[in-house]
């Protein structure tokens, strides 16, 4: 009995912490979807022109807010070890900026591991990806074509800074301005390509990793614009396709027909 009735009372302290688990995520959601916009900005920026002393206290300000965002759920969380296990990327996410505060990069800079380096930038522009399409998955219907048109902006805008970042010290690259990164990523993300094969490991894994993504994305477009243009087909009255009203229409009059026939019976 006594048992049944802890049992009872943890699930009940379970359902409250769930209810105000959602409740918080309802509250911060458009918080959280423009900070993370402006931290995707800050990335772009850093990569292209640098950071000032005031976007550098910007960007840990907000680096600080996604930890107690995400410290505060992991509290109120009924089952913590299996929201770690579904969050482990949005924790590594977090943890990564602390590499650069703690100039682990400039040690790995000054030992001459130069790879290190532009393997932590790569690893940096994934987790704001991921950290982007999570934002974005809480605020816009995960099946929407606004959900892939805005996804699809975001990863364009963060891999030509990605790309930009580590191909453009390299000879005989055309990536030597953001303006032009941006372009190439542009013609990946429409499968069309470009002449420019990266030469950087980094920027060779980001290009794969940009194509298939394209890949995916340029099947659900095609579809959703056939879709779309079908269903403009079968509207018209005069298409080729049968419009609803017509079959609406023509099931009436089988209907009609069969009474007919019944009652000549």
């Amino acid at each position: 009995m006594q048992n049944d009735l802890n049992r009872a009372s943890r699930q009940s302290i379970n359902q409250e912490r769930r209810e105000i688990l959602q409740q918080i995520e309802e509250w911060l959601e458009t918080p959280m979807l423009v900070l993370s916009f402006v931290w995707t900005a800050l990335l772009i920026i850093e990569f292209v022109w640098g950071l000032s002393s005031l976007l550098n206290a910007v960007s840990t300000t907000i680096w600080i807010a996604f930890i107690v965002d995400f410290m505060l759920q992991l509290l109120l969380a009924p089952q913590k070890l299996n929201y770690l296990k579904h969050n482990w990327l949005t924790a590594f996410a977090l943890f990564l900026p602390a590499v650069r505060l703690v100039r682990v990069t400039r040690i790995i800079r000054v030992l001459g591991i130069a790879p290190g380096v532009q393997g932590v930038q790569l690893l940096r522009v994934l987790v704001h990806i991921n950290r982007g399409m999570k934002t974005l998955s809480k605020s816009v219907s995960r099946r929407g074509f606004g959900y892939v048109v805005a996804l699809t902006l975001l990863v364009t805008l963060i891999g030509a800074a990605g790309m930009y970042e580590f191909e453009r010290n390299i000879t005989g690259s055309t990536l030597t301005n953001y303006g032009n990164a941006l372009w190439w990523t542009a013609m990946v993300m429409t499968t069309m390509g470009s002449d420019y094969f990266p030469k950087t490991p980094e920027g060779r894994v980001l290009c794969f990793l940009l194509a298939v993504y394209a890949f995916a994305v340029f099947g659900y477009v095609t579809a959703t614009i056939a879709t779309f243009f079908v269903g403009q087909d079968a509207n018209d009255d005069d298409g080729e396709i049968a419009s609803e009203k017509s079959i609406i229409a023509l099931q009436a009059e089988i209907a009609a027909l069969r009474k007919e026939i019944q009652a000549r019976r």
